[in-house]
């Protein structure tokens, strides 16, 4: 009995550590966002890892501290994602999703480090308004968002005893989701592409920036823009739809009640703040709050896939055994 009851807290302190893990790494995706409504992204030069050739920048200029303190974020991002590998494996046993939760993390998160090392090595920072700048950019969003969903995948299984999504009978609703989850990619991506043009082509008003949109002269990243309102209205409907669903038919499952209310919350204050960005013509301290917000709105419908899909499975099971001891039974 002491031996489970201390493998009951291990585990109780990992998930704990897991969830520090999940909402620290949204703060530096945060933080990384500034660093690019900054213009700050050259601020270590086009020298990785080091900064302007050093390991501890002298007489730094303001778009130095900016860039170097986000590198220093995200190096202790990588190593609090080490430790948590490391745990897991002294935590969980053999085959627990939360391993494989971990180790997942530890992949993503070094990708993640790779494609901000080649931002900064081709010099895809700060005024550069290229194609191949948003491309990255785009590659960096679908990164981060995969990274975040393993991140809160692992906590989630960790405090959950590794309950296992399922898709097996459950084929419409996994489509249902795969098709939101996809659709909030291609919302962040496109998010990625029209902060970017906000960025490099601040718009000197409201109108000015509408006329930027449907302008034929006006530079790509401009014209692009128009589509990240379209989709993330589009998407937020269907999730909120979606989410408005799990509460109607699963009335007594409160944790998935409780997921689904938090999507369905997050969707409309999510186009509030979106709306208010446009009006404001996007300040950074309003891009931050639509990312935060878009990055909490992505993991509870990560969180919600998870819990609906494996507890509906769950369900299943246990009516399958009841129905086989009763046959015994009548037999």
């Amino acid at each position: 009995m002491k031996n489970v009851s201390e493998t009951n807290k291990s585990a109780q302190r990992f998930t704990r550590f897991a969830w520090f893990v999940v909402a620290y790494n949204i703060l530096v995706v945060v933080w990384g966002a500034f660093v690019r409504a900054s213009k700050s992204g050259d601020g270590c030069g086009a020298s990785y890892p080091l900064c302007n050739g050093m390991i501890i920048p002298h007489a730094a200029e303001i778009k130095t501290v900016v860039e170097f303190s986000h590198r220093l974020s995200s190096g202790l991002a990588l190593l609090c994602v080490v430790a948590l590998v490391f745990w897991a494996f002294r935590a969980f046993p053999r085959r627990h999703l939360a391993r494989k939760g971990a180790v997942l993390s530890l992949v993503f998160i070094l990708t993640e480090a790779a494609i901000g090392a080649g931002l900064v090595l081709l010099e895809l920072v700060a005024h550069n308004d290229s194609i191949a700048r948003a491309v990255w950019m785009a590659a960096h969003l679908v990164n981060t968002f995969i990274l975040l969903a393993v991140l809160v995948l692992t906590a989630y299984w960790a405090g959950n005893n590794g309950r296992r999504v399922h898709f097996r009978g459950n084929e419409p609703r996994a489509v249902g989701f795969a098709a939101i989850l996809a659709g909030m990619i291609l919302v962040g991506v496109s998010g990625a592409i029209a902060a970017l043009g906000d960025t490099l082509f601040p718009a000197e008003s409201l109108s000015h920036g509408i006329s930027q949109d449907f302008s034929e002269t006006a530079h790509v990243l401009i014209r692009l823009r128009i589509w990240h309102p379209v989709l993330s209205i589009l998407t937020g409907c269907f999730a909120a739809l979606l989410a408005a669903w799990h509460i109607r038919k699963r009335p007594d499952d409160l944790k998935t009640k409780q997921i689904s209310s938090a999507v369905i919350t997050l969707v409309l204050i999510q186009l509030a703040a979106g709306a208010l960005n446009v009006l404001l013509l996007t300040p950074i301290w309003m891009q931050l709050v639509h990312l935060f917000l878009a990055d909490l709105l992505w993991l509870s419908l990560i969180l919600l896939a998870a819990s609906s899909l494996s507890q509906t499975a769950d369900k299943t099971v246990e009516v399958k055994n009841a129905e086989s001891q009763l046959e015994t039974v009548k037999i």
